[in-house]
């Protein structure tokens, strides 16, 4: 249906129920679109899990272009849409400026914190789950030297890339970690060609695990990193399958989990910061039948000794944006 049917078929409801509360959810996907493998198809799996457990229907809409970012926030929010779900940091100075124009409408934002009466920020730890990624790179390595590729160079990726630094060095304190990253704009994301290109001048420089967090971009390093004959490590969704045998892991975040509850939640969301930590099953690292053969019994046991750790605060997975800084570095 199009957003004009929609709008006019909302419009007819709101007349003929006089108020009745029918409201649709709805999810905003960032730049690179639902299908990027990666975040922006993790919180539309999310979405059709509600579709398939519920029967209710939902409006949804992708990024064109950041211009459009205030545009179709506003759009969704004429329609009666609500709660609003988007997907990414990007849409928070946005969401600053509209919350207050539409006080009758939940909203959810996934990686960033906006202060509103009628916004919920949802925040993952995401440094927790790279540093299982981290020990698993660590414990695979015969070079010594891993790498990272972020996307967009933002505080936001710098937690997935110190938090796997962090676990990598727990165990190889005198290993290496290589870092690029994609670029400074949003087009980073959107990128594989570039990102492949980074995975092997890594591999030149003695990577064999290279671990990527780019969104779209990070389909070319684990395509590179597959045709060069080393590991990768996916991100965000489950990634192990595009590569079987070839990903060591993937650090799944669980977006999808997110915008499943927010939509379940519905019009009684809660306004205020909810995290997804690795206790609530936030993040984790993906161990499944296309990378079993890569998960020594050994690296299992590690990954469970660091997980109860974790949880129990006896490992301080630090945080990044707690203060710009990476001890591990």
């Amino acid at each position: 249906m199009s957003l004009m049917k929609t709008l006019l078929a909302g419009s007819a409801l709101i007349a003929l129920t006089s108020g009745v509360a029918m409201a649709e959810p709805a999810l905003i996907y960032d730049l690179g679109g639902k299908f990027d493998k990666s975040f922006n198809e993790a919180a539309f799996n999310g979405a059709q899990r509600w579709v398939e457990e519920t029967g209710g229907t939902y409006k949804e809409l992708e990024m064109q272009s950041e211009a459009q970012r205030e545009q179709a926030l506003r759009r969704l929010a004429e329609t009666g849409a609500n709660p609003i779900v988007m997907t990414g940091f990007a849409f928070g100075d946005v969401l600053t400026k509209i919350a207050p124009d539409y006080p009758d409408t939940k909203f959810a934002i996934i990686d960033m914190v906006v202060e509103a009466p009628n916004v919920q920020s949802i925040v993952f730890t995401e440094e927790q789950g790279s540093y299982l990624a981290g020990i698993m790179a660590a414990m695979v390595s015969q070079s010594g030297t891993v790498g990272f590729i972020g996307g967009m160079d933002i505080p936001l990726i710098h937690k997935f890339e110190c938090g796997f630094a962090q676990g990598f060095k727990s165990v190889k304190a005198d290993g290496n970690v290589l870092i690029n990253y994609t670029g400074t704009t949003p087009a980073a994301w959107n990128d594989p060609v570039k990102g492949g290109e980074l995975a092997r001048a890594q591999k030149s420089q003695g990577a064999d695990v290279i671990y990527a967090a780019a969104g779209g971009t990070g389909i070319g390093v684990l395509q590179a990193a597959a045709d060069e004959g080393i590991l990768s490590i996916g991100v965000d969704s489950n990634q192990n399958h595009l590569h079987p045998g070839k990903v060591l892991t993937s650090m799944v975040k669980r977006v999808d989990n997110a915008v499943f509850d927010a939509f379940t939640t519905g019009t009684d969301l809660e306004p205020g910061v909810k995290v997804m930590d690795l206790a609530a099953g936030g993040v984790d690292v993906a161990v499944d039948e296309a990378n079993q053969s890569l998960v020594t019994p050994e690296i299992q046991a590690a990954i469970d000794d660091a997980k109860a750790k974790i949880a129990s605060g006896e490992i301080a997975v630090h945080d990044y944006m707690a203060d710009n800084t990476c001890p591990a570095s």
